[in-house]
């Protein structure tokens, strides 16, 4: 039984991560009643913790369907990493001009763990890979300085899309992102906002095809049922 203190924030904790790990698929339904029943406490959290999951993006509301597990259609995939590749970009620029040593030393010991977990020959693990690059771009943001990018970028960044983003690529691709990594951090640390900016576009773009690619086909193939 959850306590009843704070079990909206448990409730909350518990879905979220559900969905990041694939425990709710997309699409899924999640009834207030249901989980209310599974986790041992009253709808009340559970509403709560839906509405907080609607407002990051990862939970669409039906009318007379209730909440569901976000989808995204091919076209608004593209959007999303046209837009990830303006912010990131500008906030690549900005942390090149302003980045710190402490900065740049979490930075390379993130960058140094996805290149051994990605080496040839092992067995990549997605969910350490994803938290990694996840942590990547936020101290990137971070070291922007920007104080309103974090909030526009977490409503951009979901991280199912990533995780599933590298679920599709192969070995050789996953390294290739890898490598835009390394080159990133080279720039930020070289102090060049041109280059890093350039880096970064480069970097989120590379992955639209593959993900907006994978979403198309889903609709073609749905089409033809």
């Amino acid at each position: 039984m959850v306590p009843r203190s704070g079990s909206a924030d448990r409730v909350y904790d518990t879905l979220r991560q559900g969905i990041l790990d694939g425990t709710y698929a997309p699409g899924a339904r999640l009834g207030e009643a249901d989980l209310a029943d599974s986790l041992g406490v009253s709808r009340t959290p559970v509403r709560e913790a839906l509405r907080r999951l609607g407002s990051e993006g990862l939970l669409a509301t039906l009318p007379n369907k209730g909440a569901r597990v976000r989808t995204w259609t091919a076209g608004e995939l593209g959007d999303i990493f046209d837009l990830r590749a303006l912010l990131e970009g500008h906030a690549a620029a900005r942390a090149a001009a302003r980045v710190t040593d402490a900065d740049l030393g979490f930075m390379n010991d993130l960058v140094s763990r996805m290149e051994a977990a990605t080496e040839e020959g092992v067995s990549p693990d997605i969910d350490l890979i994803t938290e990694l690059n996840g942590a990547f771009h936020g101290a990137i943001v971070t070291a922007s300085g920007n104080s309103l990018l974090p909030e526009l970028m977490n409503s951009l960044i979901h991280v199912p899309v990533v995780s599933h983003t590298y679920r599709l690529y192969s070995p050789a691709r996953m390294r290739q992102s890898m490598r835009q990594h390394r080159e990133l951090l080279d720039a930020v640390t070289a102090g060049d906002p041109a280059w890093a900016e350039a880096v970064m576009r480069v970097h989120v773009l590379s992955a639209r095809p593959v993900l907006v690619g994978a979403a198309h086909d889903t609709e073609r193939a749905a089409g033809e049922l």
